[in-house]
């Protein structure tokens, strides 16, 4: 079903394509229920009253003096108290300390509230390097903890994790120099 949207210059209404991994909510209110999964991708890209109606739905205190960047961290954190899955997808900065932090490409790849910790041996495990795109299954912080933590990685620069590991470094590849001008 595609969504409709009024075009003020004219009384025409042109038909636009719904969002793919979004729900078509054209009309109707997004409803969250314990137990389905979210996806923070999706979640960016829902509008701040459809975020404040699914933090109502999830019982989310004072939500509507937050960023949005604050209310979707919420969000999360309610939807997993009541046993639901999170799916997230960034891309990896790793640290000197040998963790990492998936960054969200809407905040410009900057440090926020809703980054995902990448521990070092999953670093190690999957060969990751900074500026990888990794999505996964991720788990809410434990307490004394900050940030969302990554508990299973699903790929590795859109691809298998086993495949993506038997990639070559660029800089191992063997250079091609031009033969003829």
């Amino acid at each position: 079903m595609a969504r409709k949207r009024s075009n003020h210059d004219s009384d025409v209404e042109t038909l636009e394509p719904p969002v793919e991994g979004l729900p078509d909510t054209a009309g109707e209110d997004v409803a969250i229920e314990a137990g389905d999964t979210l996806d923070i991708r999706a979640l960016h890209e829902i509008k701040i009253p459809q975020l404040l109606k699914i933090a109502k739905d999830l019982e989310v205190e004072n939500a509507t003096g937050m960023r949005k960047q604050d209310l979707i961290f919420k969000v999360l954190q309610a939807q997993t108290e009541k046993k639901g899955l999170i799916f997230s997808e960034g891309v990896l900065e790793c640290l000197p300390d040998g963790f990492g932090f998936l960054r969200a490409p809407e905040y410009n790849y900057l440090p926020g509230p809703d980054d995902i910790y990448v521990s070092p041996s999953q670093i190690r495990k999957f060969d990751l390097r900074t500026g990888d795109t990794v999505s996964g299954q991720i788990r809410p912080p434990k307490e004394g903890e900050r940030y969302f933590a990554l508990i299973k990685v699903e790929a590795v620069n859109f691809e298998h994790p086993d495949v993506a590991r038997e990639k070559i470094f660029f800089d191992n590849l063997t250079p091609l120099y031009p033969q003829d001008r």
